[in-house]
Order: C-alpha cells, then structure tokens, then sequence
C-alpha cells in the first residue's frame, strides 16, 4: 500500500458551548514539514499535535490550521469577593456609628464597590481542552491519511502501467541483443568476402572480432538490473511503510542503468526502445514524487 503526499482532512469536536476545529493539507516535500497554527492560548498544545503527526506521517509540506470557538457566556464569569465585601461593609459601618448617621446600605449599594463583583475571563481546563482537541485531530488525520491513500492506490495503478510497458522494453532490448550479435557476425564475414574477393577467410579472427564486439554491447547486467529494480517497485507497494524515498533512488537507478543501455547501443530499434524507456522513467520518477 503506498500513499500520496497530497491531502487534505478536517475533524471536530463540540462539547458545553465549545468547538475546536481541525484542517490539514499537504503538499510534496522531500521531507516532512509540519507548520502548526493555533488560536491565542492554545501553543501549549503545538507540542502534543507535532508528536501525534509526525508518528501517523513521514514526508509532505503540512499546515495544521486549528480553530477554537466557543458561546459568549462560556468566555465570562462573575466572581464575587466575600473578604473585600465585608471589609467595605465594616468601614461603611465604622463611619456610621462615628457620625451617627443611618445605616442606609443595601446589598444592591455595595456591590458596586471596586472588586465586590468582578468579571472574569473564564480560564479553560487543561485537560479539558486537550481531550477536545485529540478527538477533533484524530478525526482530521484519520480523514487526511484515508484522503492519501485512495490517491495513493490511484498512483499505484498508474505506476503498475508504466512498469509493465518498461517491463516489455526490457524484454524487447533481451530478445535483440542476440540478434545483433548475429547480424554483426554475418555483416562482417560478408564485408571481409568482399573485400578479399575469395572464400578464404579467417574464421579466428571474425571468432575474436565478434567477440569484441559482443563484450562491448553486451547488456546483460543492465537487464538483470533493471527487472530487479523493476520488481523492487512493485514489491514495495505492497508493504505499510513509507517508500517515497525510497522508490526515488530505486528510479534514479533505473535511468542509470537505461543511459548505460543507450551508450551501448548501435541498433536502430534497441535506440529508440532505450529512449521510451527513459521516458517511461521519468514519467515514474515524476509520480514517486507524489509518494508518502
């Protein structure tokens, strides 16, 4: 299973007039880099969220977007302050008895002395708040991670296409390099009849030449090569781990060993299979780009 670098999921979770929401998206990139954007308060939780990604993710640009809401009354609270009331009260008192005025006070008249009542912003649980935002990311990576791997599977297909059409390159320059060597060996003794104008030829020596010229075409490690890395590939899709990095070598070791086909060519055909196998292998370097 292979998943694509690109994504996108969200998540949330609303609880007693609250709301934090998740989104993440992601681009390719060689490695994995995590940009996490949080509301005023919430840094302390950017540590917890880079921890909880980097173990589900391994490679892509990835912006982390989370969003808190929550109901006006939620935000406020009214804290009332028994030490300082009654210290107001006893003063009020104090002056009263001193200057024999009445005791005209009411709870109403001294609450609005500094501090009786105060609002205050409500302050959120720790706990509380962390155990929102953990359902509310996993549900988003959970979505995200799918979103990668149904365009993953898509990446498969198409990787499995162009490998099997290499595959049959590979095969083809396999069948005709033997040929050639023939061609070649019939083309020289022709060549030499010709220029002796007799049948009086060396068979050593177009035994050696041939030989020469089959050791300096010769591919046959590049072929062995190439459907071991071929088949590397196509092994790797069926594991769980991320390949993406992998596979990129793996493709860069084909191209390698397809150049390596190509300056050893001096057939027609075995040329121009070499080039839309060099094709082929960029179209698949560009889509293991695309690879977690």
């Amino acid at each position: 299973m292979i998943r694509s670098m690109t994504g996108f999921g969200q998540g949330e979770c609303s609880r007693e007039g609250k709301k934090i929401a998740v989104e993440i998206k992601a681009v390719n990139h060689r490695y994995l880099d995590l940009n996490i954007k949080t509301p005023r308060g919430f840094s302390r939780f950017e540590g917890y969220i880079r921890e909880y990604l980097t173990k589900r993710l391994d490679r892509g640009k990835i912006d982390v977007f989370v969003n808190f809401e929550e109901a006006a009354d939620c935000q406020y609270e009214v804290v009332y302050n028994p030490h300082i009331a009654k210290m107001y009260y006893d003063s009020i008192m104090e002056v009263a008895d001193e200057f024999d005025l009445d005791y005209n006070l009411s709870a109403a008249s001294l609450t609005r002395y500094n501090e009786v009542l105060e609002l205050r912003e409500v302050e959120e649980s720790y706990d509380d708040i962390l155990t929102m935002l953990k359902e509310a990311l996993e549900s988003a990576a959970d979505e995200f991670v799918e979103n990668r791997t149904n365009e993953g599977e898509r990446l498969r297909e198409d990787l499995l296409d162009k490998l099997n059409s290499l595959s049959k390159c590979v095969d083809f320059i396999e069948k005709k390099s033997p040929e050639i060597v023939s061609e070649y060996k019939d083309k020289l003794r022709k060549k030499i009849a010709d220029l002796l104008e007799d049948n009086n030829i060396d068979e050593g020596r177009i035994a050696m030449e041939v030989t020469m010229y089959a050791d300096k075409i010769c591919v046959d490690e590049e072929i062995v090569r190439l459907k071991s890395h071929i088949n590397e590939v196509k092994d790797a899709f069926n594991g769980d781990d991320a390949v993406g990095r992998k596979l990129d070598f793996v493709a860069q070791e084909l191209n390698r060993e397809a150049n390596t086909i190509l300056s050893k060519s001096t057939d027609v055909e075995v040329a121009n299979t070499g080039i839309e196998m060099k094709t082929l292998i960029e179209k698949i370097r560009e889509q293991i780009q695309n690879i977690e």
